[in-house]
């Protein structure tokens, strides 16, 4: 047989997921078996094709689905190969009869839609209870509901996620030395045991909730008349930017979460902004008179997605008497029942004197990010905090703050440590990773962690959202920096605040860069 002849083979047996059941009941009409796998499979490997085999043993028809790479969740840089190639290395293999790709994050669908009488997985998914994503148990559930049986192979395994970080990896030999080392210090179980016990915690975020708005546009050209860019409008898409943004976040990890914030009395948009909050998030919302709700409108090219102009629709003007009242009443009133209170502060005229100083004598654990923007710049900084027990900035912040452009920056961070009364501080560099630094344990440094980089906007509050409830936990400093940049890195791959970030896909990555 010519390898093309075998090539095509291999393709007719990959077909739409869809299609699947007819095609499974013909065989079944022969008194046939059908066995089904699933999984990622991004390198297919010895473990991989000895699985299949002995699958295979228990029916008759093999068929193995695969998730689709919108849903491969073992972080931004995966998976290393796209689905129509994975299915066309798994078609190759002579104990495969049959291939899809799945249409859902989950196995659950499919085994629904296809009806095994066999459903397999390896030995390391044989104890349920191991299993953080509770996948397999979801898994077995819908197999019984159809009448299968859930068996497990037995024979070597291997990690696709080693193989590809050792062989394939998309990092710098920088990162890949750092994880090296990381990962002989701490193991994922460790990183999502600090991470799980977070999650009793109460906390309270407080800052200025924004809409994020994006215009995509086309290029139209120069103006013919005018030194002027045209653009054709295409569509637009919102976010629950801001305060609100680091909330979902928050709520993903922790089971107690609250946002204080100001809407505008003049187009609130509170319906858009509770319809985007997670549910278990307790809004407290106050009402700031004669303004709008803050929204940042940027107009995108969507071919290159290229931000040509941003507008900030929004009244920056102080809050008056009677509101600062309320929010200070508020604060008084509730602040004793937290243990975290994160500030995000844009610098666009909620936090009062007054509020600052409520929020920096009362909280029992305060973390702040004076946010440098287009609205503030020169005028905001963290300085306006005498005391916060943990301070994330972005360097471009801390250079403001010690208004020095080339200095070094670790002794910028300890000056700036010292301000806030000893607090511990991080330092967030973009695509050079990120600082942390205590008293008690220095300083420890982590390269940035991202795979691939669509949109930087909410990176840095994503880095705050995880890392401040780790520290109040007393998570050691060198793990929250690690923590900061998976989460960060996971931000950056998605546009804007379209998508928290999710336990199950977090925990997936880590396991994914330590393997």
């Amino acid at each position: 047989m010519k390898s093309s002849d075998l090539s095509g083979s291999a393709k007719e047996k990959i077909k739409n997921i869809e299609n699947l059941p007819a095609i499974l009941d013909s065989h079944r009409s022969q008194n046939q078996k059908i066995v089904h796998c699933h999984g990622v499979f991004d390198l297919l490997h010895i473990g991989h094709i000895r699985h299949f085999e002995q699958a295979k043993k228990s029916g008759d028809i093999l068929v193995v689905t695969l998730t689709p790479d919108e849903h491969v969740n073992k972080g931004p840089h995966r998976p290393a190969f796209p689905g129509p190639l994975r299915a066309e290395a798994i078609a190759a293999l002579d104990s495969v009869d049959y291939v899809a790709i799945n249409k859902w994050p989950l196995a659950v669908e499919a085994i629904r839609l296809l009806k095994p009488d066999y459903y397999a997985k390896g030995s390391d998914y044989k104890y349920a209870e191991e299993d953080r994503t509770r996948g397999i148990e979801k898994e077995s559930m819908a197999v019984e509901s159809v009448g299968g049986q859930v068996i497990f192979t037995e024979d070597i395994t291997y990690s696709s996620s080693n193989l590809i970080n050792r062989h394939m990896s998309i990092f710098s030999d920088e990162v890949k030395d750092y994880l090296k080392a990381f990962g002989e210090k701490y193991s994922s179980d460790d990183i999502v045991g600090y991470i799980e016990s977070i999650q009793p915690m109460k906390v309270l975020v407080v800052g200025e909730a924004i809409i994020d708005e994006y215009q995509y546009c086309d290029s139209i050209g120069k103006s013919s008349k005018e030194p002027m860019l045209a653009l054709r409008h295409r569509y637009t898409e919102k976010f629950a930017g801001g305060i609100l943004a680091v909330a979902n976040h928050v709520s993903n990890f922790c089971d107690h979460v609250s946002v204080l914030s100001f809407l505008g009395e003049e187009n609130s948009q509170v319906g858009f902004i509770r319809g985007n909050l997670n549910e278990k998030v307790e809004d407290l919302f106050l009402f700031k008179a004669r303004s709008p709700t803050i929204v940042k409108r940027r107009f995108i090219d969507q071919y290159f997605f290229t931000k040509l102009l941003e507008i900030y629709e929004m009244d920056d003007r102080e809050l008056d008497a009677e509101e600062d009242e309320k929010f200070c009443s508020l604060l008084n009133e509730r602040l004793s029942g937290f243990d975290v209170v994160i500030v995000v502060d844009f610098g666009h005229g909620m936090m009062s004197e007054d509020a600052i100083k409520i929020l920096c004598e009362k909280a029992r654990f305060l973390a702040v990010n004076a946010q440098s923007n287009a609205g503030n710049l020169g005028y905001h900084t963290i300085s306006t905090y005498p005391r916060a027990d943990f301070a994330c900035m972005a360097e471009n912040e801390i250079r403001l703050e010690t208004r020095d452009r080339r200095g070094d920056l670790k002794e910028m961070i300890r000056r700036v440590s010292k301000n806030i009364s000893g607090g511990r501080v991080a330092v967030t560099r973009g695509k050079f990773g990120s600082y942390c630094y205590s008293d008690e344990e220095g300083f420890n440094e982590c390269p940035a962690l991202a795979g691939r980089i669509v949109d930087r906007v909410g990176a840095g509050d994503t880095f705050l959202s995880l890392s401040a409830p780790c520290v109040a936990r007393g998570v050691p400093m060198e793990v929250v920096n690690f923590i900061g940049n998976v989460v960060g890195g996971q931000a950056v791959a998605t546009v804007g605040n379209r998508s928290s970030v999710q336990r199950v896909p977090m925990f997936k990555n880590i396991e994914s860069l330590l393997k």
